[in-house]
């Protein structure tokens, strides 16, 4: 057998592999050429040079845009002119005059239409369109033909000529000179306005966290439940906005300073809590307060709860009396939506190692790398062991569900290398190891000792890829050991960068930039994403990571319901431990004084949710692979189904609120008075 080095040449080399995406394509073009090239700025390449380089196209072909990034943004935009950005790309097949005869008189909308919403796509759009219609008034040959330009170089036509033609008159010809030069200095200034220091990603950024920000305002508007959605809003604000973004649009109460904790409220560094017996009834509260004790150090009570890898090692990588049945439910490991609750059942609770190591049998990465099966499952068990069964949402069962459904997402796009897959499969399978059932925010608060260790900066995300290392070092447990140092430098590399993504604080960040370089390539009618450095490809692993992650509200509604009750307890449990600790409770936290009052919260939280949040993931996502249409297709059921018993939710309330006896100063019913 050949080393694992030559088995798979390294991705620190002096070459590297050139790898494209052209997007959103029923078919998948693989071409067979090889192509010499360095990482910009970075060690990695490829061992021999040279890398098979694979693309994925993008489409021309219409789909439905309904998230609210394709909604009108006038309000934040500095030209009038936003019909020209907002434009389809199918328009530049059209006639220059005709188009803008079309848009200015009956508001023309192309029939496929491809809406631009990012500002630097936008920017270059906004350009073309100038390049194109200078040409065709001016009649000048066009020197150079654009890759995509839609203005093929025109003849010099006498003014007599054109007006007996009925193509273009004086004034017509004189009105899109000024509109085309208003354009131009809509781009100028937008580029005069740009802050060096930022990237184009952040111009989307900002963008869409206003345009987020309208939309929230306008989703408190309902008048049925206003503290209900305030609190859907603060949410979404606290959760998945970074700290720059809430500065820049802080939440309505945090304006009031209704949400700022006194000083006197914080915990110490040294105070994590009360002593164990206080807490020993309660299993999540002992896990919120004594995470601290665990920093970048092993649980040792766990030493006698792992099992023991057997020698032979069964087909699906564990002990059970279910093998046969196991084995015919992680026959399904390649489909979206496999029942991973049942997986956990027949697998003894341990889903995450019989996953991990289906998985990783079928795409041949142990043969690849070398890896011995009973390492590979001693190491699943060890990390599967720091996984709290006692919190509720994130335990072993969400990192088996994540793990599998990246295996999922990368067979959509078969451009990763080996490499690139293991240190995604290993991210994904780690990024919420010894999770207390708290976010971030409460541990900084509080200010636990992880916090202060980690300045604040996602506190848990460095735990979990802190302590998922740190495992490789108990006996038996190194997967690595036979990666070249150079391979094993890339996969800590890219698996660090991918568990800190998963900061759902950092979400608006990675939708911008992901949708930026989408529709930065669709303007430049290049429909391909070359990614043949370092930055972009981590940064469409990172994307796929947060889809697995966020990938609950895209299953199967009887799976996501369960999920859905799950988060909510876990939430309920921070709220409740946030009340005894007598510190603001964090938004969704509260736990409802009745059924009826919590299903109503439910149900509006998953729609917000959905709405704001998951949905214009997954419609981007949906650019860059072959088919999502299953992902949005449960999206949009799942939505529909929380909105439904919201509605219902409300409905009730209101019909018994009317049907409440009216009281009499004395606290008598009127009724038995009459």
């Amino acid at each position: 057998m050949t080393s694992s080095e030559d088995a798979y040449p390294s991705l620190d080399a002096a070459g590297s592999g050139i790898g494209c995406l052209h997007l959103n394509i029923p078919t998948l073009v693989v071409s067979n050429n090889h192509i010499s090239n360095s990482f910009d700025g970075d060690d990695r390449g490829y061992a021999d040079g040279v890398s098979p380089v694979s693309s994925l196209y993008l489409s021309n072909m219409g789909q439905r845009r309904e998230s609210f990034l394709y909604r009108s943004d006038s309000e934040f935009d500095l030209s009038t002119k936003s019909i020209s950005r907002h434009s389809s790309l199918a328009s530049d097949s059209i006639d220059p005059t005709t188009l803008y005869k079309l848009q200015k008189v009956s508001q023309y909308t192309p029939r496929h239409e491809d809406v631009i919403v990012t500002p630097f796509a936008q920017i270059l759009q906004t350009l073309r369109t100038v390049r194109s219609n200078f040409i065709y008034i001016t009649k000048v040959a066009n020197p150079k033909m654009r890759r995509g330009s839609s203005c093929a170089p025109q003849p010099t036509t006498s003014n007599n000529n054109l007006k007996h033609s009925g193509l273009i008159i004086d004034d017509e010809n004189q009105k899109m000179a000024r509109d085309t030069l208003d354009e131009l200095d809509w781009c100028l200034d937008q580029l005069e306005t740009m802050h060096t220091h930022r990237s184009v990603g952040d111009m989307a950024s900002n963008k869409f966290r206003k345009m987020l920000g309208k939309e929230l305002t306008a989703f408190e508007a309902d008048d049925s439940n206003p503290v209900g959605n305030s609190r859907v809003s603060d949410f979404i604000f606290q959760n998945y906005l970074n700290k720059e973004q809430e500065l820049d649009l802080p939440s309505p109460k945090e304006q009031d300073g209704v949400n700022k904790l006194p000083v006197s409220t914080a915990m110490s560094s040294d105070s994590v809590g009360p002593s164990s017996s206080e807490i020993s009834s309660n299993h999540s509260n002992r896990h919120i307060q004594t995470i601290s004790h665990r920093v970048l150090s092993k649980t040792d009570s766990l030493s006698n709860t792992i099992p023991e890898c057997p020698e032979d090692i069964p087909v699906s990588g564990v002990e059970t009396t279910h093998q046969q049945e196991l084995m015919q439910y992680l026959g399904e490991v390649d489909n979206w939506g496999i029942d991973v609750f049942k997986i956990s059942e027949l697998s003894n609770n341990r889903p995450l190692t019989c996953i991990t190591y289906t998985i990783m049998k079928k795409r041949n990465l142990l043969n690849t790398f070398q890896i011995n099966p009973q390492t590979l499952v001693t190491y699943l068990m060890h990390l599967e062991a720091h996984y709290h069964q006692d919190v509720p949402y994130h335990n072993n069962m969400h990192a088996a569900d994540v793990v599998q459904s990246a295996h999922v997402l990368l067979n959509a796009q078969p451009i990763f290398n080996d490499l690139e897959v293991l240190a995604t499969l290993f991210a994904c399978a780690a990024h919420d190891v010894d999770h207390p059932g708290v976010s971030n925010q409460f541990l900084v608060t509080t200010e636990n000792r992880l916090a202060w260790l980690y300045n604040d900066e996602s506190v848990l995300e460095n735990h979990h890829i802190s302590l998922a290392f740190q495992l490789l070092k108990d006996e038996g447990c190194n997967i690595f050991d036979n990666l070249a140092p150079k391979q094993w430098k890339s996969v800590r590399k890219m698996a660090i960068d991918m568990v800190l993504s998963t900061d759902m604080s950092k979400h608006m960040g990675l939708l911008a930039e992901l949708k930026t370089m989408v529709e930065t390539k669709k303007v430049a009618a290049a429909y391909e994403l070359k990614l043949d450095n370092y930055a972009e490809r981590i940064q469409v692993l990172q994307n796929l990571v947060h889809c697995a992650d966020l990938g609950n509200p895209a299953k199967p509604l009887q799976f996501y319901k369960q999920w859905t009750d799950r988060i909510t307890e876990e939430f309920f449990n921070q709220g409740d431990e946030e009340k005894r600790r007598d510190i603001s409770l964090s938004p969704m936290c509260e736990r409802p004084e009745n059924k009826a009052l919590r299903d109503e919260s439910v149900a509006k939280t998953q729609v917000g949710f959905i709405t704001y949040i998951v949905h214009p993931l997954w419609e981007t996502w949906g650019d860059l692979v072959s088919d999502a249409s299953t992902q949005l297709l449960h999206l949009e059921d799942n939505r529909d189904y929380y909105d439904k018993m919201y509605q219902d939710c409300v409905k009730k309330r209101l019909t018994e609120t009317s049907t409440v006896p009216a009281l009499t100063p004395s606290g008598e019913d009127v009724a038995e008075n009459e």
